[in-house]
Protein backbone atom coordinates (compact mmCIF):
# COMPACT_ATOMS: atom_id res chain seq x y z
CA UNK A 1 0.00 0.00 0.00
CA UNK A 2 2.76 2.26 0.55
CA UNK A 3 4.34 1.78 -2.93
CA UNK A 4 1.04 2.21 -4.44
CA UNK A 5 0.33 5.55 -2.42
CA UNK A 6 3.91 6.56 -2.82
CA UNK A 7 3.49 6.28 -6.76
CA UNK A 8 0.06 8.00 -6.42
CA UNK A 9 1.48 11.02 -4.54
CA UNK A 10 4.47 10.95 -7.08
CA UNK A 11 1.44 11.10 -9.95
CA UNK A 12 -0.76 14.01 -8.26
CA UNK A 13 2.62 15.56 -8.13
CA UNK A 14 3.07 15.89 -11.26
CA UNK A 15 0.03 16.82 -12.30
CA UNK A 16 -0.04 19.85 -10.36
CA UNK A 17 3.16 20.81 -11.83
CA UNK A 18 1.73 20.14 -14.88
CA UNK A 19 -1.50 21.89 -14.64
CA UNK A 20 -0.01 24.99 -12.64
CA UNK A 21 2.32 26.35 -15.64
CA UNK A 22 2.34 25.74 -19.37
CA UNK A 23 6.17 25.73 -19.38
CA UNK A 24 7.85 23.35 -16.78
CA UNK A 25 11.11 25.91 -16.41
CA UNK A 26 10.35 27.72 -13.58
CA UNK A 27 12.47 30.19 -11.18
CA UNK A 28 13.68 29.19 -8.05
CA UNK A 29 15.12 31.28 -5.22
CA UNK A 30 15.59 31.99 -1.32
CA UNK A 31 18.39 32.29 0.68
CA UNK A 32 21.28 30.04 2.90
CA UNK A 33 21.00 31.33 6.54
CA UNK A 34 22.51 30.23 9.88
CA UNK A 35 19.99 30.19 12.46
CA UNK A 36 20.15 33.09 13.27
CA UNK A 37 18.79 34.35 10.03
CA UNK A 38 21.76 35.47 8.43
CA UNK A 39 22.64 34.90 5.22
CA UNK A 40 25.87 32.69 4.03
CA UNK A 41 28.03 33.63 1.35
CA UNK A 42 29.31 31.88 -1.26
CA UNK A 43 27.64 28.47 -0.90
CA UNK A 44 27.40 26.54 -3.64
CA UNK A 45 23.91 25.64 -5.10
CA UNK A 46 22.78 23.69 -8.16
CA UNK A 47 19.51 21.38 -9.56
CA UNK A 48 21.46 18.91 -11.07
CA UNK A 49 22.53 21.27 -14.22
CA UNK A 50 22.75 24.62 -13.54
CA UNK A 51 24.78 25.96 -10.99
CA UNK A 52 25.14 29.01 -8.53
CA UNK A 53 26.21 30.61 -5.34
CA UNK A 54 24.96 32.84 -2.10
CA UNK A 55 25.39 36.39 -2.61
CA UNK A 56 26.67 38.26 0.40
CA UNK A 57 23.19 38.27 1.47
CA UNK A 58 22.98 34.32 1.17
CA UNK A 59 20.15 34.85 -1.75
CA UNK A 60 20.47 32.14 -4.56
CA UNK A 61 18.11 32.07 -7.44
CA UNK A 62 18.15 29.25 -10.34
CA UNK A 63 16.14 28.56 -13.42
CA UNK A 64 15.41 24.88 -13.80
CA UNK A 65 13.52 22.67 -16.08
CA UNK A 66 11.65 20.28 -13.89
CA UNK A 67 11.09 17.36 -16.42
CA UNK A 68 15.56 17.24 -15.71
CA UNK A 69 15.72 18.72 -12.57
CA UNK A 70 14.01 16.87 -9.23
CA UNK A 71 16.00 18.96 -6.16
CA UNK A 72 18.07 22.14 -5.81
CA UNK A 73 20.95 20.87 -3.61
CA UNK A 74 23.50 23.29 -1.69
CA UNK A 75 27.23 21.62 -0.84
CA UNK A 76 27.00 22.24 2.77
CA UNK A 77 30.40 24.80 3.79
CA UNK A 78 32.79 23.02 5.68
CA UNK A 79 32.12 25.85 8.61
CA UNK A 80 28.79 24.51 9.17
CA UNK A 81 27.25 21.22 10.80
CA UNK A 82 26.40 18.59 8.13
CA UNK A 83 22.73 18.62 8.36
CA UNK A 84 20.61 15.82 9.85
CA UNK A 85 17.10 14.38 11.31
CA UNK A 86 17.73 11.72 14.14
CA UNK A 87 21.37 11.05 12.15
CA UNK A 88 20.07 11.38 9.11
CA UNK A 89 21.48 13.16 6.50
CA UNK A 90 18.81 15.89 5.53
CA UNK A 91 18.26 19.52 4.60
CA UNK A 92 20.76 20.05 2.28
CA UNK A 93 17.95 19.33 -0.55
CA UNK A 94 14.94 20.22 -1.45
CA UNK A 95 12.70 18.87 -4.26
CA UNK A 96 11.19 20.32 -7.33
CA UNK A 97 7.68 19.45 -6.72
CA UNK A 98 7.74 20.82 -3.09
CA UNK A 99 9.22 24.66 -4.70
CA UNK A 100 6.57 24.73 -6.46
CA UNK A 101 4.02 24.15 -4.36
CA UNK A 102 5.64 26.92 -2.30
CA UNK A 103 5.81 29.86 -4.92
CA UNK A 104 9.55 28.98 -5.85
CA UNK A 105 11.08 29.93 -2.69
CA UNK A 106 13.14 27.91 -0.01
CA UNK A 107 15.67 28.77 2.62
CA UNK A 108 18.39 26.04 3.74
CA UNK A 109 19.03 26.96 7.26
CA UNK A 110 22.59 25.40 8.57
CA UNK A 111 24.26 25.48 11.83
CA UNK A 112 27.50 26.94 13.00
CA UNK A 113 30.22 24.75 14.01
CA UNK A 114 31.62 25.98 17.30
CA UNK A 115 35.22 24.94 16.17
CA UNK A 116 36.07 23.74 12.36
CA UNK A 117 38.02 20.82 12.84
CA UNK A 118 40.28 19.43 9.91
CA UNK A 119 39.71 15.85 10.88
CA UNK A 120 36.93 13.32 11.52
CA UNK A 121 36.29 9.75 11.02
CA UNK A 122 34.74 8.49 7.52
CA UNK A 123 32.93 4.89 7.31
CA UNK A 124 32.07 3.63 4.24
CA UNK A 125 29.85 0.56 3.93
CA UNK A 126 28.97 -1.25 0.54
CA UNK A 127 25.77 -3.74 -0.16
CA UNK A 128 23.71 -4.39 2.80
CA UNK A 129 21.63 -5.74 -0.03
CA UNK A 130 18.41 -6.69 2.01
CA UNK A 131 16.51 -9.28 0.11
CA UNK A 132 13.82 -10.60 2.76
CA UNK A 133 13.64 -10.34 6.90
CA UNK A 134 16.02 -13.08 7.44
CA UNK A 135 18.64 -10.97 5.71
CA UNK A 136 17.26 -7.87 7.19
CA UNK A 137 17.65 -9.38 10.58
CA UNK A 138 21.50 -10.48 10.06
CA UNK A 139 21.99 -6.65 9.08
CA UNK A 140 20.19 -5.47 12.26
CA UNK A 141 21.84 -8.13 14.24
CA UNK A 142 25.09 -8.66 12.88
CA UNK A 143 26.45 -5.09 11.00
CA UNK A 144 24.15 -2.43 12.68
CA UNK A 145 25.39 -3.16 16.21
CA UNK A 146 29.05 -3.90 14.79
CA UNK A 147 28.93 -0.70 13.66
CA UNK A 148 26.90 1.37 16.21
CA UNK A 149 30.33 0.06 18.98
CA UNK A 150 33.12 1.37 16.41
CA UNK A 151 30.77 4.85 16.54
CA UNK A 152 30.49 5.08 20.33
CA UNK A 153 34.46 4.47 19.77
CA UNK A 154 35.01 6.73 17.25
CA UNK A 155 33.19 9.64 17.95
CA UNK A 156 34.89 10.31 21.46
CA UNK A 157 37.73 12.19 19.35
CA UNK A 158 36.07 13.11 16.13
CA UNK A 159 32.92 13.53 14.27
CA UNK A 160 31.82 10.19 12.44
CA UNK A 161 30.25 10.70 8.47
CA UNK A 162 28.35 7.16 7.18
CA UNK A 163 28.17 6.59 4.24
CA UNK A 164 26.41 3.46 2.43
CA UNK A 165 28.35 2.63 -0.80
CA UNK A 166 24.52 1.59 -2.72
CA UNK A 167 22.26 -1.56 -2.90
CA UNK A 168 20.50 -0.70 0.32
CA UNK A 169 18.48 -3.44 -0.22
CA UNK A 170 17.67 -5.81 -3.12
CA UNK A 171 14.97 -4.70 -5.80
CA UNK A 172 12.86 -4.79 -2.62
CA UNK A 173 11.66 -1.48 -2.33
CA UNK A 174 9.12 -2.10 0.43
CA UNK A 175 12.19 -2.52 2.77
CA UNK A 176 13.38 0.52 2.43
CA UNK A 177 11.75 1.56 5.85
CA UNK A 178 12.86 -0.81 8.10
CA UNK A 179 16.27 -0.49 6.26
CA UNK A 180 16.02 3.82 7.23
CA UNK A 181 14.55 3.16 11.05
CA UNK A 182 18.06 0.61 11.40
CA UNK A 183 20.55 3.39 10.89
CA UNK A 184 18.40 6.31 12.42
CA UNK A 185 20.34 7.43 15.74
CA UNK A 186 23.81 5.68 15.53
CA UNK A 187 25.84 8.45 16.83
CA UNK A 188 27.18 9.57 13.02
CA UNK A 189 25.66 11.68 10.23
CA UNK A 190 24.28 8.71 7.70
CA UNK A 191 24.42 9.75 4.09
CA UNK A 192 23.52 7.17 1.43
CA UNK A 193 24.59 6.36 -2.14
CA UNK A 194 22.13 4.55 -4.78
CA UNK A 195 22.86 1.17 -6.56
CA UNK A 196 21.52 -0.76 -9.24
CA UNK A 197 19.34 -2.79 -6.65
CA UNK A 198 18.07 0.59 -5.25
CA UNK A 199 16.05 0.95 -8.42
CA UNK A 200 12.43 0.70 -9.52
CA UNK A 201 12.82 -2.08 -12.33
CA UNK A 202 9.62 -1.30 -13.34
CA UNK A 203 10.63 1.82 -15.12
CA UNK A 204 13.84 2.73 -16.91
CA UNK A 205 16.00 5.95 -15.56
CA UNK A 206 14.54 9.14 -15.43
CA UNK A 207 17.22 10.46 -18.08
CA UNK A 208 15.57 7.02 -20.46
CA UNK A 209 12.05 8.04 -19.78
CA UNK A 210 10.22 10.05 -22.18
CA UNK A 211 10.29 13.89 -21.26
CA UNK A 212 7.87 15.20 -18.26
CA UNK A 213 7.33 11.36 -16.91
CA UNK A 214 5.87 11.39 -13.51
CA UNK A 215 7.58 8.29 -13.01
CA UNK A 216 11.20 6.58 -13.35
CA UNK A 217 13.63 4.24 -11.89
CA UNK A 218 15.41 6.76 -8.81
CA UNK A 219 12.11 7.63 -7.73
CA UNK A 220 11.60 5.48 -4.75
CA UNK A 221 14.88 5.78 -3.65
CA UNK A 222 14.39 9.70 -3.94
CA UNK A 223 11.49 9.83 -1.74
CA UNK A 224 13.73 8.02 0.93
CA UNK A 225 16.94 9.66 0.07
CA UNK A 226 16.84 12.91 -1.54
CA UNK A 227 19.12 13.58 -4.92
CA UNK A 228 21.58 10.58 -6.61
CA UNK A 229 24.25 13.30 -7.29
CA UNK A 230 25.63 15.34 -4.51
CA UNK A 231 28.23 17.00 -2.53
CA UNK A 232 29.66 18.80 0.83
CA UNK A 233 32.30 19.65 2.45
CA UNK A 234 33.97 18.82 5.65
CA UNK A 235 37.43 19.60 7.55
CA UNK A 236 39.43 20.18 4.67
CA UNK A 237 37.37 17.39 2.13
CA UNK A 238 35.26 17.71 -0.55
CA UNK A 239 32.86 15.22 -0.49
CA UNK A 240 30.85 13.75 -3.62
CA UNK A 241 28.68 10.92 -4.28
CA UNK A 242 27.65 10.01 -7.24
CA UNK A 243 25.26 7.65 -9.38
CA UNK A 244 27.08 5.54 -11.53
CA UNK A 245 24.66 2.83 -12.90
CA UNK A 246 22.30 3.47 -16.32
CA UNK A 247 19.11 1.69 -16.10
CA UNK A 248 17.93 0.84 -19.52
CA UNK A 249 14.78 -1.56 -18.37
CA UNK A 250 13.92 -4.99 -18.75
CA UNK A 251 16.54 -5.55 -15.56
CA UNK A 252 19.61 -4.60 -17.53
CA UNK A 253 21.62 -2.18 -16.70
CA UNK A 254 24.85 -1.03 -17.80
CA UNK A 255 27.59 1.18 -15.25
CA UNK A 256 27.81 4.03 -16.32
CA UNK A 257 27.67 7.67 -15.57
CA UNK A 258 25.68 10.19 -18.36
CA UNK A 259 27.66 13.21 -19.76
CA UNK A 260 25.43 15.13 -18.31
CA UNK A 261 26.42 13.62 -15.01
CA UNK A 262 30.54 14.11 -15.87
CA UNK A 263 29.79 17.73 -16.88
CA UNK A 264 27.68 18.01 -13.33
CA UNK A 265 31.17 16.98 -11.61
CA UNK A 266 33.06 19.16 -13.30
CA UNK A 267 31.23 22.02 -12.45
CA UNK A 268 31.20 21.19 -9.00
CA UNK A 269 34.82 20.65 -8.91
CA UNK A 270 35.52 23.68 -10.30
CA UNK A 271 34.53 25.33 -7.05
CA UNK A 272 37.08 23.26 -5.24
CA UNK A 273 40.83 24.52 -5.39
CA UNK A 274 43.08 22.18 -7.50
CA UNK A 275 45.30 19.91 -4.93
CA UNK A 276 42.58 19.48 -2.19
CA UNK A 277 41.18 16.07 -0.53
CA UNK A 278 38.50 14.54 -3.00
CA UNK A 279 36.45 12.03 -1.45
CA UNK A 280 33.86 10.29 -4.36
CA UNK A 281 31.58 8.12 -3.39
CA UNK A 282 29.52 5.43 -6.19
CA UNK A 283 28.19 1.88 -6.21
CA UNK A 284 30.60 0.97 -9.53
CA UNK A 285 34.19 0.28 -9.38
CA UNK A 286 35.97 2.15 -12.52
CA UNK A 287 39.72 0.75 -12.28
CA UNK A 288 39.69 -3.16 -11.08
CA UNK A 289 42.32 -4.55 -12.96
CA UNK A 290 41.81 -8.63 -11.79
CA UNK A 291 37.96 -9.02 -12.76
CA UNK A 292 36.87 -5.63 -15.00
CA UNK A 293 33.26 -6.91 -14.71
CA UNK A 294 31.47 -4.15 -12.97
CA UNK A 295 33.78 -1.44 -14.39
CA UNK A 296 32.62 1.83 -15.02
CA UNK A 297 32.37 2.38 -19.06
CA UNK A 298 33.40 6.49 -18.99
CA UNK A 299 36.37 5.65 -16.12
CA UNK A 300 38.51 7.83 -18.31
CA UNK A 301 36.52 10.81 -18.80
CA UNK A 302 36.25 10.45 -15.19
CA UNK A 303 39.84 10.10 -14.70
CA UNK A 304 40.27 13.29 -16.59
CA UNK A 305 37.96 15.74 -14.38
CA UNK A 306 39.51 14.15 -11.41
CA UNK A 307 42.52 15.19 -13.08
CA UNK A 308 44.42 17.66 -10.47
CA UNK A 309 42.74 16.46 -6.98
CA UNK A 310 43.68 13.91 -4.38
CA UNK A 311 41.07 11.90 -4.83
CA UNK A 312 40.30 8.57 -2.89
CA UNK A 313 37.00 6.69 -4.62
CA UNK A 314 35.38 4.27 -2.71
CA UNK A 315 33.12 1.76 -3.89
CA UNK A 316 31.25 -1.25 -3.87
CA UNK A 317 29.06 -3.71 -6.11
CA UNK A 318 31.44 -6.61 -6.72
CA UNK A 319 31.13 -8.12 -3.71
CA UNK A 320 35.37 -8.43 -3.11
CA UNK A 321 38.34 -6.58 -2.35
CA UNK A 322 40.72 -4.82 -4.80
CA UNK A 323 42.63 -1.53 -4.23
CA UNK A 324 43.77 0.16 -7.27
CA UNK A 325 46.44 2.90 -7.27
CA UNK A 326 45.44 4.45 -10.59
CA UNK A 327 47.43 7.38 -10.78
CA UNK A 328 49.94 8.79 -8.36
CA UNK A 329 46.88 11.17 -6.92
CA UNK A 330 43.77 8.71 -7.69
CA UNK A 331 43.28 5.64 -5.64
CA UNK A 332 40.22 3.74 -5.37
CA UNK A 333 38.82 1.64 -2.36
CA UNK A 334 36.66 -1.33 -3.80
CA UNK A 335 35.55 -2.27 -0.78
CA UNK A 336 33.95 -5.79 0.45
CA UNK A 337 30.39 -5.86 1.28
CA UNK A 338 28.32 -6.04 4.62
CA UNK A 339 26.59 -8.66 3.05
CA UNK A 340 29.82 -10.41 2.13
CA UNK A 341 28.53 -12.91 -0.66
CA UNK A 342 24.86 -12.18 -0.63
CA UNK A 343 24.50 -13.32 3.21
CA UNK A 344 24.97 -16.73 2.25
CA UNK A 345 27.72 -16.92 4.64
CA UNK A 346 30.45 -14.26 6.33
CA UNK A 347 32.74 -13.83 3.39
CA UNK A 348 32.89 -11.84 0.13
CA UNK A 349 33.54 -13.45 -3.62
CA UNK A 350 37.31 -13.07 -2.36
CA UNK A 351 37.39 -14.58 0.71
CA UNK A 352 37.23 -11.24 2.74
CA UNK A 353 35.19 -11.13 5.88
CA UNK A 354 31.42 -9.00 5.78
CA UNK A 355 32.51 -6.19 6.82
CA UNK A 356 32.91 -2.11 6.40
CA UNK A 357 35.89 0.40 5.89
CA UNK A 358 36.82 2.75 8.27
CA UNK A 359 38.94 5.65 7.43
CA UNK A 360 40.55 8.86 9.34
CA UNK A 361 41.15 11.74 7.55
CA UNK A 362 43.56 14.25 9.38
CA UNK A 363 43.49 17.52 7.32
CA UNK A 364 44.28 16.16 3.60
CA UNK A 365 45.70 12.82 4.41
CA UNK A 366 43.52 9.19 4.65
CA UNK A 367 44.58 6.20 7.24
CA UNK A 368 42.15 3.53 6.70
CA UNK A 369 41.08 -0.19 8.01
CA UNK A 370 38.78 -2.67 7.11
CA UNK A 371 37.00 -3.79 9.67
CA UNK A 372 35.52 -7.21 9.58
CA UNK A 373 32.18 -7.53 11.32
CA UNK A 374 32.32 -9.02 14.39
CA UNK A 375 35.93 -8.90 14.34
CA UNK A 376 38.57 -6.70 16.07
CA UNK A 377 41.02 -4.36 13.63
CA UNK A 378 43.68 -7.11 14.33
CA UNK A 379 41.96 -9.17 11.76
CA UNK A 380 43.99 -7.71 8.77
CA UNK A 381 44.41 -11.19 7.07
CA UNK A 382 43.48 -14.83 6.93
CA UNK A 383 45.85 -17.47 7.06
CA UNK A 384 45.61 -21.05 5.89
CA UNK A 385 47.55 -23.91 6.96
CA UNK A 386 49.12 -26.57 4.15
CA UNK A 387 46.31 -28.78 2.97
CA UNK A 388 43.59 -25.84 3.99
CA UNK A 389 43.39 -24.02 0.68
CA UNK A 390 42.34 -25.68 -2.52
CA UNK A 391 44.69 -25.33 -5.27
CA UNK A 392 47.87 -25.04 -3.30
CA UNK A 393 48.24 -28.18 -0.94
CA UNK A 394 51.63 -27.71 -0.39
CA UNK A 395 51.79 -24.39 0.76
CA UNK A 396 50.92 -21.52 3.51
CA UNK A 397 49.04 -19.19 2.28
CA UNK A 398 47.76 -15.64 3.35
CA UNK A 399 44.74 -13.71 2.13
CA UNK A 400 45.49 -10.27 2.74
CA UNK A 401 42.32 -7.98 1.51
CA UNK A 402 43.65 -4.58 1.65
CA UNK A 403 46.84 -5.33 0.24
CA UNK A 404 48.50 -2.25 -2.20
CA UNK A 405 51.92 -2.05 -3.68
CA UNK A 406 52.82 -0.06 -0.41
CA UNK A 407 52.29 -3.12 1.85
CA UNK A 408 54.22 -5.97 2.27
CA UNK A 409 54.00 -9.80 3.57
CA UNK A 410 56.99 -11.87 4.52
CA UNK A 411 57.08 -14.75 6.62
CA UNK A 412 59.48 -16.96 9.52
CA UNK A 413 60.01 -20.49 9.98
CA UNK A 414 60.58 -21.55 13.26
CA UNK A 415 61.48 -18.31 14.44
CA UNK A 416 63.92 -17.47 11.19
CA UNK A 417 63.07 -14.66 8.61
CA UNK A 418 62.53 -16.43 5.19
CA UNK A 419 61.63 -13.25 3.21
CA UNK A 420 59.01 -11.94 0.97
CA UNK A 421 56.05 -14.20 0.24
CA UNK A 422 55.24 -15.09 -2.99
CA UNK A 423 52.09 -12.81 -4.55
CA UNK A 424 49.62 -15.27 -6.93
CA UNK A 425 46.32 -15.25 -8.29
CA UNK A 426 43.65 -17.79 -7.34
CA UNK A 427 40.25 -18.55 -6.13
CA UNK A 428 40.10 -18.75 -2.17
CA UNK A 429 37.36 -21.11 -1.50
CA UNK A 430 35.65 -20.16 1.40
CA UNK A 431 32.93 -18.94 -0.29
CA UNK A 432 32.38 -22.01 -2.78
CA UNK A 433 32.83 -24.14 0.23
CA UNK A 434 29.99 -22.28 1.85
CA UNK A 435 27.33 -23.03 -1.11
CA UNK A 436 28.87 -26.34 -1.18
CA UNK A 437 30.59 -25.83 -4.52
CA UNK A 438 27.72 -24.95 -5.82
CA UNK A 439 29.81 -22.07 -6.38
CA UNK A 440 32.98 -21.85 -9.02
CA UNK A 441 34.53 -18.95 -7.20
CA UNK A 442 36.51 -16.04 -8.30
CA UNK A 443 39.90 -14.76 -8.91
CA UNK A 444 41.83 -12.55 -6.54
CA UNK A 445 45.01 -11.07 -6.51
CA UNK A 446 45.19 -10.44 -2.82
CA UNK A 447 47.11 -13.74 -2.16
CA UNK A 448 50.38 -14.77 -0.69
CA UNK A 449 52.33 -18.21 -0.60
CA UNK A 450 55.06 -19.32 0.93
CA UNK A 451 56.33 -23.58 1.03
CA UNK A 452 57.36 -24.94 4.33
CA UNK A 453 60.37 -26.93 4.24
CA UNK A 454 59.84 -30.44 5.49
CA UNK A 455 60.27 -31.09 9.22
CA UNK A 456 59.30 -27.10 10.13
CA UNK A 457 56.69 -26.77 13.02
CA UNK A 458 55.73 -23.47 12.90
CA UNK A 459 55.15 -20.46 10.60
CA UNK A 460 54.54 -16.80 11.35
CA UNK A 461 53.76 -14.35 8.55
CA UNK A 462 53.93 -10.96 9.53
CA UNK A 463 51.65 -8.24 7.32
CA UNK A 464 52.82 -5.20 7.31
CA UNK A 465 50.39 -2.28 5.80
CA UNK A 466 50.86 1.61 3.88
CA UNK A 467 51.21 2.59 7.05
CA UNK A 468 54.05 0.80 9.04
CA UNK A 469 51.03 -1.08 11.07
CA UNK A 470 52.76 -4.66 11.73
CA UNK A 471 49.94 -8.04 12.20
CA UNK A 472 50.86 -11.07 12.58
CA UNK A 473 49.76 -14.34 12.97
CA UNK A 474 50.99 -17.78 12.97
CA UNK A 475 50.38 -21.31 12.32
CA UNK A 476 51.90 -24.65 13.78
CA UNK A 477 52.17 -27.51 10.86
Amino acid sequence: MKGNALILGMLLCGCWLEAAAQSTVFDFSGRVTDKAGKGIANVVVNDGYAFTKTDGKGAWALTSDTTRSKYVTISVPAAYNLPQQEGLAEGYYVSVGQLATKGGKHDFVLEKRRKQEDSFHYIAISDPQVTNAAEMKRWRQETVPDLREVIDSLKQSREVVIMTLGDLVHDKMGLYDEYKTSVKNTGAVFFQCLGNHDLDKQYQDLHNMAVGTPVYAEMVYNRYFGPTDYSFNIGRAHIVTMKSMNYVGNRKYQESMTGDQIAWLKKDLSYVPKGSLVILNMHTPAWNRVTTDGNLRNADELAEVLKGYNVHVFNGHTHYFENSEVTPTLYEHNIGAACGAWWAGWTNRCGAPNGYMVVDVDGDQLKWHYKGTRRDFAYQFKLYNKGEFGTQSSFVVANVWDWDSACRVVWYQDGKPMGDMEQFVDIDDTRVKELGRRYPGDRTAHLFRAMPADGAKQIKVEFTNRFGEVYTQSIDL
